[in-house]
């Protein structure tokens, strides 16, 4: 489990006002609804973000970093992952995720995901769109650079290589991996990874925070506001240079 009811995103360097922010649902190609929520920056970089949550989902956490991101510019849209078997709702701690992740596929990942590009980029066809998952939606998110999406690149916190080894040699959009040294998953997972898209003609941009834990972007964690604020920075300057 990534982050407890009262984590909260830390907020950007620089960081300026949200001109809105709140729930809505959106309807995928494949017939399923789910929910979303999404966050629009009062002064706009030209950007967009779809976030792709941990295990649970439209977890409050994701609802802060909506708004978070929207501070950093960037108008931005959380997914849920559960609409095809839970309905349409936001998710706390007593959701019992491990009850509906086993029916969560790259597939429906994909067309969700397109649903909420679709949203971002409706007044703005041109923008540069990007993603960025945590654990679960890490993989994801990285999964997602080997899709016929019109992303201009992902980036992914913590995410399993593994979900993602199936479709190496089909990666073709720019990757960020964000690692926490301290991680229950190897480094050499990651570095293997790294390896193996290298190889494959997409080298990736890899960090490793060395000694943080899991879930280490998180406000309450003081310890760890360099290694937020250094994510940050590489978030930001990772979708400023690989904008369209």
């Amino acid at each position: 489990m990534c982050h407890s009811d009262d984590s909260q995103a830390p907020q950007a360097p620089n960081a300026g006002a949200v001109a809105e922010h709140g729930p809505l649902e959106l309807h995928a190609e494949d017939g399923n609804n789910l929910a979303a929520y999404r966050a629009v920056p009062q002064t706009p970089n030209g950007m967009k973000i779809v976030v792709l949550p941990d295990v649970r989902g439209l977890h409050p956490f994701y609802v802060g970093l909506t708004q978070r991101l929207a501070e950093a510019g960037y108008e931005a849209i959380a997914i849920d992952y559960f609409g095809r078997t839970a309905g349409v709702s936001q998710r706390d701690e007593s959701f019992p995720y491990m009850d509906h992740m086993p029916q969560v596929t790259p597939a429906g990942v994909y067309v969700d995901t397109a649903a909420a590009m679709a949203v971002l980029t409706a007044a703005d066809p041109d923008a540069s769109v990007y993603t960025i998952g945590f654990c679960f939606g890490g993989s994801q998110s990285w999964r997602l650079a080997a899709s016929d999406l019109d992303l201009a690149g992902v980036i992914g916190f913590y995410g399993q290589p593994a979900r993602v080894a199936d479709v190496v040699d089909e990666v073709e959009k720019p990757i960020l991996m964000l690692v926490a040294g301290a991680d229950s998953t190897p480094l050499s997972e990651f570095e293997k990874f790294a390896a193996q898209l290298e190889e494959a003609g997409v080298g990736p941009e890899m960090h490793v925070y060395e000694g943080a834990p899991h879930s280490f972007f998180d406000r309450s964690f003081d310890q760890w506001q360099d290694a937020c604020t250094d994510a940050w920075n590489r978030i930001i300057s990772f979708t400023t240079r690989h904008r369209h």
